[in-house]
């Protein structure tokens, strides 16, 4: 996980980049990763960062050295990344 907080994820659809991993998502009886989550737009100063984005593992379509490249267009378009609200 710790490596994967150094990647950055960009979307090959558009070319958007949407930020840098702060957690994912695992199934626990088996291991297995099942999303990986990015932090959205900060609003004042930094402050008040609430939505984020769910990509599911299926999405992900390449791992590099220091980029996470993500399909979030027309070839997953039922996992596009979604946005998840705070509590």
């Amino acid at each position: 996980m710790n490596e994967l907080k150094c990647k950055e994820v960009i979307n090959i659809c558009d070319g958007k980049r949407l930020g840098f991993v702060c957690d994912a998502e695992f199934e626990i009886p088996c291991g297995k990763m099942l999303s990986i989550i990015v932090p959205g737009d900060t609003r004042l100063f930094g402050f008040g960062r609430c939505d984020e984005f769910r990509i599911p593992w299926d999405c992900i379509d390449k791992i590099g050295d220091d980029i996470i490249l993500v399909n979030g267009g027309d070839l997953c378009p039922r996992e596009r990344p979604q946005k998840r609200k705070c509590k």
